[in-house]
């Protein structure tokens, strides 16, 4: 059976010339915020790749076929699509196979940017270990993807609704390097620093891509996490975001599953007047230009080999 791969004509371009391209996922274009904003912010992530020097492929399933990258068109439909599945490892299958519009969380984006042979992903923060989830069990299937999935993820950190110490917990039992980029402190989404130690750092998109190449060479199964804080000026600092979070977390009572994610998230922005949905839409800015980065270096280093 063929991959049901569908690639835009930007992404095949690049491709063909052996140019970097940067993966991104669909989630927060239908589960993160209204139209017409989340067309505007998907574009202008895209083009911050662009400016970067790649080529992004933002990935969506659609009618039974995987799109790594979305032509304007489709992009447009996605934005403006109600009810969309939002599809992980464990249900990637059946959405292709039913014909599903599914949006692809991390974990997803991961497995199709790789079967694209795609190398890197922004994303605004991962997911990870849920409050309470030594009770509930409920661990985001994005951190045994980046024990398993060669790609390097560019984000800010996991997300801050988090429990961030179990969650670099899971990670390092994992393997899964979990990279400052220019900081001690692993930053917490909207915040940056949680207050806890970042296991590595590296300044340099060229460092990280370096880590990324020889990983493969290793025979190292699994990707790279990059934590790159929110930019200062756009940042909400812990003191502001913590008892936000805490209250936010007291009225997802009976919210489970995939839902608690898009509630709490919902909440925050409710409770913070909108500030939280700017400071992501910053983020995840921030997030794709250090990810064009990292693509170009590592395209450099290939076609140096092939060279």
């Amino acid at each position: 059976m063929p991959l049901p791969l569908i690639q835009s004509a930007e992404v095949t371009d690049a491709q063909s010339r052996g140019l970097p391209v940067v993966a991104l996922e669909s989630t927060i274009i239908t589960h993160g915020m209204p139209y017409p904003q989340n067309l505007e912010t998907a574009q202008r992530v895209e083009q911050e790749i662009r400016a970067g020097g790649a080529v992004p492929a933002t990935i969506a399933l659609m009618g039974g076929h995987i799109h790594i990258g979305l032509e304007p068109d489709a992009l447009n439909t996605l934005a403006q699509t109600e009810n969309a599945h939002k599809v992980s490892r464990a249900d990637l299958a059946v959405c292709l196979s039913e014909g599903w519009t599914g949006a692809t969380t991390v974990a997803a984006t991961m497995i199709c940017a790789h079967l694209a042979g795609i190398e890197v992903f922004a994303t605004g923060g991962i997911g990870g270990v849920h409050q309470g989830a030594e009770t509930t069990f409920d661990i985001s299937a994005d951190l045994h993807e980046l024990a398993q999935t060669p790609v390097t993820v560019v984000a800010a950190g996991a997300k801050a609704i988090l429990d961030l110490p179990k969650t670099l917990e899971v990670l390092e039992t994992q393997g899964v390097p979990v990279i400052g980029y220019r900081t001690d402190d692993f930053p917490a989404f909207w915040s940056r620093s949680s207050g806890l130690p970042a296991p590595l750092r590296m300044d340099q998109p060229g460092q990280i891509a370096a880590a990324h190449v020889t990983r493969g060479a290793l025979g190292l199964t699994g990707g790279q996490l990059v934590a790159n804080p929110i930019p200062p000026e756009a940042e909400i600092p812990r003191q502001v975001i913590d008892p936000i979070i805490a209250a936010a977390l007291s009225d997802s009572t009976g919210i489970a599953a995939k839902e608690v994610t898009p509630f709490l998230l919902n909440r925050i922005f409710e409770l913070t007047e909108g500030r939280s949905l700017q400071a992501n839409i910053a983020l995840v800015l921030n997030n794709a230009q250090v990810a064009a980065g990292i693509a170009c270096e590592i395209n450099k280093m290939r076609q140096k080999n092939l060279g």
